[in-house]
């Protein structure tokens, strides 16, 4: 089982150019909101045409420029489920999965049905029309349609954005469940690390139109080595650096060295530390590598953890508010670890196995594994 994905197409003020192949048994598109994820989506099942660029699936060609094939959406077994679900509001559950069977299994639908109704757990919902149900079981019944007509690779378009914080746990082992039953290719787009991390094998990362990176997940959260993977990861501290030595950098805004343990590479430009591997201290440590003397510019109080903002030295407090172009440190704290003494935090410490080594796209070019 595999996808090819080489494509590219042109709006007007969007360039959109995307290249990766599958192998695992689900692999997940990760990127912000107009990133072009669901633009992925909709080439692959024929939903846009693309400019140019060939997709293939299973060794079956759906869309090549070149050769000018271009099959039609029913043509390419792609089985795609919508961020709304896309049911048929006046069908009911019955007749929104029939509405999926082709022609020649139309006589086949009794079986089909009764197989839907045990798998998705559709007892008593089947006269039901979509208004009359949850968002969980409007799922459920957009799966049971995709899978009745037995596509050759599902495809999830932020599965979860439509339903409520309370119902996505459960949705979530829900789907986990019923996607260790399918054997065929899943490619399960989401902006949300956590649903990646948790469903995926493999990732592809798009940033502003274009696929950056492609590993696997364990990988790329280990060393994400582009500054979108870890802006999407959720590293909140990416800093710009230049190479001083070899396992040396000096971080551009402060003027002021980091170490690494391992060596610097030649093309590394910024350096990342996430949130919570931030050592606080209030007298400078006896330690003093990757030690800096900081000003606590804010703290905020959340539901689970406290957020903490500090400037890196108090020479550059700012009396006006925050500038995004500064470079401040976050630093997250689980409420169970917050101590009093924080809040008289004077130096900051980078441990060098918590730092990650960064290059910017625009030197990177795409990187695929």
């Amino acid at each position: 089982m595999s996808l090819y994905v080489d494509i590219e197409k042109r709006f007007k003020d969007f360039h959109f150019s995307v290249q990766f192949n599958t192998g695992a048994n689900i692999t997940g598109i990760l990127g912000a909101s107009g990133s072009g994820k669901s633009m992925t989506l909709k080439c692959i099942a024929g939903i846009v045409r693309p400019d140019r660029g060939k997709i293939i699936l299973n060794g079956r060609t759906l869309f090549d420029s070149e050769r000018g094939i271009n099959l039609k959406t029913r043509e390419r077994r792609t089985g795609y489920l919508f961020q709304n679900y896309a049911l048929f509001p006046n069908m009911t559950v019955r007749e929104n999965i029939l509405a999926g069977l082709p022609k020649k299994r139309r006589a086949k639908r009794a079986v089909v049905l009764e197989s839907m109704r045990q798998l998705f757990r559709l007892e008593g919902l089947m006269d039901r029309k979509p208004d009359q149900i949850s968002g969980g079981q409007q799922q459920r019944v957009a799966l049971a349609r995709i899978f009745a007509m037995e596509p050759e690779i599902l495809m999830l378009d932020e599965p979860f954005s439509a339903l409520d914080s309370s119902l996505k746990e459960f949705i979530q082992l829900e789907l986990l469940d019923i996607l260790q039953r399918y054997e065929h290719e899943v490619l399960m787009v989401s902006h949300s690390r956590d649903e990646i991390f948790r469903f995926c094998d493999d990732m592809v990362v798009i940033d502003e139109g274009h696929s950056r990176r492609q590993d696997s997940v364990k990988r790329v959260f280990a060393d994400p080595q582009l500054v979108s993977c870890a802006k999407l990861i959720g590293i909140k501290n990416i800093f710009p650096c230049r190479k001083t030595d070899t396992h040396t950098v000096e971080v551009t805004p402060w003027g002021q060295s980091l170490t690494f343990r391992e060596p610097v590479r030649s093309d590394t430009s910024y350096c990342a530390i996430r949130a919570r591997s931030v050592e606080l201290f209030e007298t400078a440590p006896e330690d003093d590598t990757n030690v800096f003397r900081v000003a606590v510019e804010r703290i905020s109080p959340e539901f689970d953890r406290f957020s903490m903002v500090l400037t890196p030295d108090p020479l550059m407090r700012v009396s006006d508010g925050y500038h995004a172009e500064e470079p401040y440190i976050i630093v997250r704290i689980p409420r169970n670890r917050w101590r009093a003494q924080y809040k008289n935090t004077k130096y900051v410490r980078f441990k060098q196995g918590d730092l990650f080594q960064l290059r910017d796209e625009s030197d990177a070019g795409e990187d695929f594994a």
